[in-house]
């Protein structure tokens, strides 16, 4: 008879999702896709737990690689220090491996806490406890209570590495005493699934939640189907899941009849056509909008573990902006700012920013130029947001800060309201219209292509390890992308403007 397959929490957690996750994790790992995002998420909560850790000067970290060592220095801490906390501390039982964020002594007992980087407890963190919880006393650990560990979303950083209160601390003994007598099910049916062939599972939302899955490329390959299906009409999901139960696939066999949102009449008729259309109302509004015009886009960094005094987790914190400035037709100036030395960049950043949509540098110059003409963005509700912040941190530029929000030019719902093109399929986000408007307005080969890549680039940059050559180039790549997502506005606008 075989022996029981080893799970562990993370493992046990991937059955929990799907089975075949955890099969195809077993047997299959080649086929797994990470992104950056995962890596990222991992990074983060590494850096929450180094935190959580340095509040409690006196733990003890198990830091062992091999899980021997682990077990084995688990032992001896609980038996050399019984009134220190123990980080990491690593038990098996039941064929099933873990290692608990803090295992912290208390007098009739232990106290097991797990440590998440989110700002609430999520229903699969009750499951992660309560695995956490059923390993340690089923290895001998009296656990007398279960607590998630969770960011405190409201916490303002005072600076000088003082993070008392960036923790929340929430007691889930109820969800965890519900879970325990399930749990022994779940190994077992792991462990039975894993002794077998591939599972045949169909995707479904646990392809997504919670966590999205690395196999998915795998299970949901890309199939011959329709070139314009109907999961491409735009915030319509029960209206797809009603069409395809009718049995239509291909958008443009769906009678006009079933349709009777304007947006989907629109994507539905652009499609079938094959003809982009832009309303005359659109290219009227983009003839009207008065010189100079400002095209404005900003890059933030979100860190759930602040970094500069008066900032919250995860708060959105610009560090680069990026602003082409049309002085007439065909008249463009480009400027903007980043910053790269990794010091609080709010202050800076709003200096230059004001300076840059009131033409200062031109008035300079002896260049008379009116400095309140629209400054342009797509998706206004961000750069409002992040410039509302600054004025709030910064009074004496709260004036000139809030008059750039009052000339705002929102590009998206124009867009939205007076173009598609069938490339679209469905979304009117920045990089969906743009090839439809200019062959060389795509990010593909830049080495900074998108928001997210943009802020690993700024964290390598800042970072003191980075070498100069490699700061320089990180710092090259930024200025790159972020100015043509503000050429690319100054496209779109020509686009419309331009004759039919």
């Amino acid at each position: 008879m075989s022996r029981p397959f080893k799970l562990s929490k993370s493992r046990l957690l991937a059955f929990r999702q799907c089975p075949k996750r955890l099969w195809l994790q077993t047997y299959r790992s080649e086929l797994a896709e990470l992104d950056a995002t995962a890596s990222a998420v991992m990074a983060s909560g590494t850096a929450v737990g180094e935190v959580f850790r340095s509040l409690y000067g006196n733990g003890v970290l198990i830091d062992d690689e091999s899980l021997r060592d682990a077990l084995a220095s688990t032992r001896e801490a609980l038996i050399n220090v019984p009134d220190r906390p123990i980080f990491e501390a690593t038990f098996e039982a039941n064929d099933v491996l873990v290692r608990v964020d803090m295992l912290a002594p208390s007098p009739d007992g232990y106290h097991l806490l797990e440590v998440k980087s989110s700002t609430s407890v999520k229903n699969y963190h009750l499951d992660d406890a309560a695995i956490q919880t059923w390993v340690a006393q089923a290895a001998g650990i009296p656990v007398t209570r279960t607590a998630i560990v969770h960011i405190d979303s409201s916490f303002i950083y005072p600076g000088e590495r003082q993070y008392q209160g960036l923790f929340v601390e929430e007691n889930i003994d109820h969800q965890v005493a519900e879970r325990l007598p399930q749990i022994m099910h779940w190994v077992r049916d792991a462990q039975a699934m894993l002794a077998g062939d591939e599972p045949s599972i169909d995707t479904g939302q646990q392809c997504h939640e919670p966590f999205a899955c690395p196999f998915l490329a795998y299970c949901a390959p890309l199939v011959d189907g329709p070139e314009y299906p109907v999961d491409i009409l735009p915030r319509s999901h029960r209206l797809v899941a009603a069409l395809k139960a009718e049995g239509y696939d291909d958008l443009c066999s769906v009678p006009d009849d079933r349709l009777e949102r304007a947006i989907h009449q629109k994507v539905w008729r652009v499609t079938r056509s094959g003809q982009a259309e832009l309303s005359a109302a659109g290219r009227q509004i983009a003839r009207s909008l008065p010189y100079p015009r400002y095209y404005l886009d900003f890059e933030t960094i979100n860190f759930p573990v602040p970094r500069w005094a008066g900032t919250r987790p995860y708060q959105q914190v610009p560090f680069q902006f990026s602003c082409h400035i049309e002085l007439a037709p065909g008249i463009v100036a480009p400027t903007g700012f980043l910053s790269s030395d990794g010091q609080d960049p709010r202050r800076p950043f709003a200096e230059a920013l004001i300076k840059a949509v009131n033409a200062t540098a031109f008035t300079e110059q002896g260049v008379d130029l009116d400095p309140t003409g629209p400054v342009l963005v797509y998706n206004a509700s961000f750069e409002r947001s992040r410039i509302k912040e600054l004025a709030d941190c910064f009074p004496d530029l709260a004036e000139q800060l809030l008059a750039i929000n009052a000339r705002m030019v929102d590009l998206l719902p124009i867009a939205r309201e007076h173009y598609y093109h069938p490339e679209m399929r469905g979304s009117w986000s920045l990089k969906a219209v743009l090839p439809t408007i200019g062959a060389d307005l795509g990010y593909d080969g830049m080495a900074v292509a998108n928001g997210s890549m943009a802020q690993e680039a700024y964290l390598e940059m800042i970072d003191p390890q980075t070498p100069f050559d490699r700061h320089c180039q990180l710092r090259e790549s930024l200025f790159d992308y972020c100015m043509m997502d503000t050429y690319a506005l100054l496209q779109l606008v020509e686009f419309f403007a331009k004759e039919a």
